[in-house]
C-alpha cells in the first residue's frame, strides 16, 4: 500500500475520479469545447514554466488540478447531450424518428426492452440513446441488435422512484446517457433496413449464430440460459427464480462473463502457451496471443460493459506481467482503471465496475495475509486453503459495498465458492469447446448432454444453498457514509496487521472513532426522526406513521401481501426500522397538530371540528370538490394510487382554479408530514 502511494498513476486516479463526480453532480462545467480547450491548454503551458523554473511543490499542486480538470473534461465530453446533435434539441410536437437498436435487454412483464440510439429525427442526422419498450405481442419476433425502426410515438422522461429509498432507475439511466423512454406497440413502429456494418452488429450475428446452433441440441430452459450468460455474456434469458437463487447462494458473480472467467482464461492461456518463452522473444509474441484472444473472447461476449471492463483490466494485467517485476499487477490495476475511467467516465457509478475491482485488490493485498497464517502440507488441503483465502479475501474487499447496495449477506458463499470455482476453469474450456462444435455441427449429442447435466447440477447446488434460509441475512441496513468508514477501517487494520507501528494504530483507532461517530450519528437522527408517510402504491392506499424505531402500517391490503410490499421493506431498511405493526385504516387523525382527513369511496367529509385539515383521498369517491374546499378549506389535497386517472385529472384542475395545493403520488411521488 505505502508503494502504491508513490505510484503517480493512483494520485492521478483519484483526481480525475473526484473531476468525474464533481461534473456528474454538480455541472460544474458547462461551457463549450473550445473554452474547455483553452482550460487544458492553460494548465499545461503552466505545468511547462513551473518545470523549467524548477517549482516542484507548485508543480504538483497544478498537475493533481490538471487531473481533476481531465476528469470534469472526459465526463463533459461523452455526454451527448453538450453537443449541437443532440436528439432532443430537435424535437418538436408531431416529430418521427429513427431508432437503431444497440442492445437487448432483459424483457418485463408486459414489455421487451432495448436501448436504442435515436439515429435521426424528421430530417436531421442525431445523437443520443433512449430506453425503447415494446408491447410484448405472442406473434411478434423481437428486435436484434442493428436493426432499425420509424417511429411518431413521443418520448418521455424517465420517472423517478415514487417511494423513499427505492431503486432510482432514473438516476441508473442517467449515468449510461439515457434521460428517456418510449412505449409501443407492435403497431406502432415500422421496421426498416439494418443499420450499416459495425462491430457491435457483427458480434451480435455471430453470437446469434452460436445460439441457434446450441438450441439444436434440446437443452433445457435453466440450462442453456446458464450457458448463454457464461459464455455469451447474455443473462436476458435467466428466469427471475434462477437469477434469486444464485444471488442468494453468493453465486450472482459465476453467471456474469467477469474479472472472474477473464482471469481464469488469463490463467489458462498463460499456462498455455508458456512454451513460446523459450523461443526468441517469446514472451513479448505469448503476451500478444494472450491479449488478441482476450478481446476476441469480449467480441464473441458481445462487448458488454462488464465485458470491456474485465478485459480491459486483464490485457493490463497479463501486459504487466510480461515484466516480471514485484507489485506489477496492483500497478496494472491502477493503470487500467485509470485508463477505463479516461475512455468511459460512467463506469465510476457503475456497481459492477466497482465490485470488480474491490474484489481483485482485495485478493491481492488480502489474501497473502491470510494465505500466511496456516501452511498446510498435503497438496490438496493447500489448494483448498488458498481458494478458502481468496474467497474470504474477495469478501472482505466487497462486503461494506455490497451491503451497501444489495443488503444482504449470503453466510454460505464460502461453500458455493469452494465447490463451484474449482471446476469453473473445467466448465468454461469444456463450454468454449462444446461451442466450437456446436458451431460447425459437429458436436455429439452426448457431449451436449454430459454437458447439460453438469450444468443442472451446478443449479442444482447453488439452488439448494439459496434455500439454506438460516444462513442468508436478509435487510442489513448500510448508509453511504458508514460504507466509507468501513474501507477506512479495514485499509488501517491491514496496514496495522502488515506493520505494527505507533502511527499504523494510531491510523485504526481514528477510523474506529470516525466509525462509531458516523454509527452514533445515524442512531440519534433515527431516534428521534417522526412523520407521516402516504406511499404511493397502484390501486391501494398506504400509509405510515413513523416514531423512532417503530413503523405503524395503515392499509385495506391483507397483512400477508402487505408484508411482501417491496415499498415498506425498501422504506425499513433505508430508515433502519427496526419494528413494523399492521392497523385498520382510519378517517381522521392527527399528526404534528395537524389534522388528517381520509376520503373514501363514500364520499364522507363533513366531520365536527375540522380545522384546515390536509384530506386525502382514496378509492376514487365521488364528490364535489370546489364544495369540499370550500366547507373545509383544506390546507393541502392529497390523491394517492388509489384514485382513477380521470378523477385525478379533474381534481388537479379544480384545486388549480381554488388555488389550493394539490399533490398526486404518481406524479409527484410520496407525500411526508414531518414533525
Amino acid at each position: 500500500m505505502k508503494k502504491l502511494l508513490t505510484y503517480p498513476p493512483f494520485h492521478f486516479l483519484l483526481c480525475v475520479i473526484i473531476g468525474i463526480t464533481l461534473q456528474f453532480y454538480t455541472q460544474i462545467w458547462h461551457f463549450n469545447l473550445l473554452y474547455l480547450g483553452v482550460l487544458l491548454l492553460v494548465f499545461l503551458i503552466a505545468l511547462y514554466f513551473l518545470k523549467r523554473f524548477q517549482m516542484r511543490k507548485v508543480f504538483s499542486i497544478v498537475s493533481l488540478l490538471l487531473f481533476v480538470s481531465i476528469g470534469i473534461s472526459t465526463t463533459y465530453i461523452h455526454n451527448p447531450k453538450n453537443y449541437a446533435n443532440y436528439y432532443e434539441h430537435q424535437l418538436t410536437d408531431g416529430s418521427s424518428s429513427i431508432l437503431t437498436i444497440q442492445k437487448v435487454l432483459k424483457p418485463g412483464n408486459y414489455y421487451t426492452k432495448y436501448v436504442a440510439k435515436v439515429s435521426q429525427v424528421d430530417s436531421s442526422k442525431t445523437n443520443g440513446t433512449i430506453l425503447l419498450n415494446i408491447q410484448k405481442d405472442s406473434t411478434q419476433t423481437s428486435l436484434a441488435v442493428g436493426n432499425r425502426i420509424f417511429v411518431k410515438t413521443p418520448f418521455k422522461e424517465l420517472i423517478p422512484p415514487l417511494n423513499p429509498h427505492q431503486f432510482d432507475y432514473k438516476q441508473y439511466l442517467a449515468k449510461q446517457y439515457i434521460y428517456h423512454q418510449v412505449f409501443l406497440s407492435k403497431q406502432q413502429c415500422k421496421q426498416l433496413d439494418d443499420a450499416s456494418f459495425s462491430l457491435i452488429n457483427l458480434s451480435a450475428s455471430i453470437r446469434e449464430k452460436v445460439q441457434t446452433s446450441l438450441k439444436q441440441y434440446h437443452f433445457s430452459n435453466d440450462e442453456f440460459a446458464v450457458i448463454n450468460a457464461l459464455l455469451l455474456g447474455q443473462r436476458q434469458e435467466i428466469s427471475k427464480e434462477l437469477l434469486e437463487s444464485y444471488t442468494n447462494a453468493g453465486a450472482v458473480h459465476i453467471l456474469a462473463v467477469s474479472g472472474l472467467h477473464i482471469g481464469i482464461l488469463l490463467l489458462f492461456l498463460s499456462y498455455l502457451f508458456k512454451p513460446l518463452e523459450r523461443i526468441p522473444h517469446g514472451i513479448l509474441i505469448k503476451t500478444t496471443c494472450i491479449v488478441v484472444l482476450l478481446w476476441f473472447f469480449a467480441f464473441i461476449a458481445g462487448l458488454s460493459a462488464s465485458v470491456v471492463r474485465a478485459v480491459t483490466m486483464f490485457t493490463f494485467v497479463a501486459i504487466g506481467l510480461s515484466f516480471k517485476r514485484k507489485k506489477v499487477i496492483e500497478f496494472s490495476l491502477i493503470s487500467s482503471m485509470l485508463f477505463l475511467l479516461l475512455i468511459k467516465p460512467m463506469f465510476l457509478f457503475d456497481v459492477g465496475f466497482q465490485l470488480s475491482y474491490l474484489a481483485v485488490f482485495g485478493i491481492v493485498w488480502v489474501q497473502p495475509l491470510l494465505y500466511d497464517l496456516w501452511k498446510p502440507k498435503l497438496w490438496l488441503l493447500d489448494k483448498g486453503w488458498g481458494l478458502f483465502t481468496v474467497s474470504i479475501a474477495a469478501q472482505a474487499g466487497i462486503l461494506p459495498i455490497s451491503l451497501y447496495y444489495f443488503h444482504q449477506f449470503p453466510g454460505l458463499f464460502i461453500l458455493s465458492n469452494l465447490i463451484i470455482i474449482p471446476f469453473l476453469g473445467t466448465i468454461l474450456g469444456c463450454g468454449i469447446v462444446i461451442i466450437l462444435l456446436a458451431t460447425f455441427n459437429i458436436l455429439p449429442q452426448f457431449a451436449a448432454n454430459a454437458y447439460g447435466f453438469v450444468i443442472s447440477l451446478m443449479n442444482y447446488f447453488v439452488d439448494w444453498i439459496s434455500h439454506q434460509e438460516d444462513f442468508l441475512l436478509k435487510e442489513i441496513s448500510m448508509s453511504f457514509w458508514a460504507m466509507l468508514a468501513w474501507y477506512v477501517f479495514t485499509i488501517f487494520f491491514f496496514q496495522v496487521w502488515i506493520r505494527k507501528t505507533s502511527k499504523s494504530v494510531v491510523f485504526l483507532f481514528t477510523s474506529i472513532l470516525l466509525l462509531q461517530g458516523i454509527y452514533f450519528y445515524e442512531k440519534h437522527e433515527k431516534v428521534n426522526k417522526s412523520e407521516f408517510i402516504v406511499f404511493h402504491k397502484s390501486r391501494h392506499t398506504v400509509l405510515g406513521k413513523r416514531n423512532g424505531n417503530e413503523l405503524h402500517v395503515f392499509s385495506s391490503i391483507s397483512d400477508s401481501i402487505l408484508q411482501q410490499e417491496k415499498l415498506l421493506q425498501s422504506y425499513r431498511i433505508g430508515e433502519h426500522i427496526l419494528s413494523k405493526n399492521t392497523d385498520s385504516m382510519f378517517n381522521v387523525a392527527s399528526f404534528n397538530n395537524k389534522q388528517i382527513l381520509i376520503i373514501d369511496s363514500l364520499g364522507v367529509y363533513q366531520i365536527n371540528g375540522l380545522k384546515n385539515p390536509i384530506v386525502l383521498l382514496q378509492n376514487s369517491p365521488k364528490i364535489n370538490l370546489n364544495r369540499l374546499i370550500t366547507t373545509l378549506k383544506p390546507q393541502q389535497i392529497i390523491a394517492d394510487g388509489s384514485n382513477y386517472k380521470s378523477y385525478i385529472n379533474r381534481w388537479k384542475e379544480t384545486c388549480d382554479k381554488q388555488k389550493t395545493p394539490f399533490w398526486y403520488t404518481g406524479q409527484n411521488g410520496v407525500y411526508i408530514i414531518k414533525e
